[in-house]
């Protein structure tokens, strides 16, 4: 499935007409005195503006707004809620395990000054040991959020892509793209937003299943 991507940069282009100020210039200069006007025995022949290119009309573009379907709707709101739910329990367990391990370091601490070196190198290879499990605990946690996280958006953007690609041919636009993706639009070209239906659709499908 295609990834959809959620922002892009707008860059404004300037153009300066350097060739204005002599351009100015040569249409203020006078013509000649001994200048007389042409005149032609032809008969002038009418001007007729060219045709609009067929091959641009008749094309309608929709717009998915991916950042407001997932704010907005339903199961958008729902996705939110359940990848901030899991970032606050395994955000607990990894607090958790901290406090143990800042606790046992200042138990060991109080206790060095009673402890035989052979009995210190124990107790510092005993806290050794604690602090790489917490390490890898907190590496395995971070690598679970994030599969949570992808599986929850992956499924959300599928809904979204099914719903547009349904109300794409119901509506008989030629394609339908992501809204900020769009950088420009030929004047042929009618841009259709189609959030609205989708998120509506993404909703109904949902409460469905």
């Amino acid at each position: 499935m295609n990834r959809f991507l959620l922002q892009l940069l707008c860059a404004a282009l300037f153009f300066t007409a350097s060739s204005a100020p002599l351009l100015a210039a040569e249409e203020s200069t006078p013509a000649p005195l001994s200048a007389s006007p042409q005149y032609s025995l032809l008969p002038a022949l009418p001007v007729t503006p060219p045709a609009p290119s067929s091959a641009t009309t008749g094309v309608r573009l929709g717009l998915v707004d991916i950042k407001r379907i997932s704010t907005e709707s339903a199961l958008g709101k729902a996705t939110q809620a359940q990848i901030k739910a899991q970032q606050a329990k395994l955000q607990k367990q990894v607090d958790t395990k901290r406090h143990q391990l800042d606790k046992l370091k200042n138990d060991i601490e109080r206790q060095l000054p009673t402890l035989t070196p052979a009995q210190r190198e124990a107790k510092a290879k005993e806290f050794q040991k604690k602090v790489e499990a917490f390490q890898k605990f907190g590496i395995n946690t971070e690598k679970e959020f994030m599969e949570t996280q992808e599986k929850l958006t992956k499924e959300l953007l599928t809904g979204i892509e099914q719903a547009a690609n349904a109300i794409g041919k119901l509506k008989g636009l030629s394609a339908v793209v992501v809204k900020r993706e769009l950088l420009y639009l030929g004047s042929g070209v009618e841009a259709v937003d189609i959030s609205e239906e989708v998120s509506q659709l993404v909703d109904a499908t949902n409460s469905t299943n």
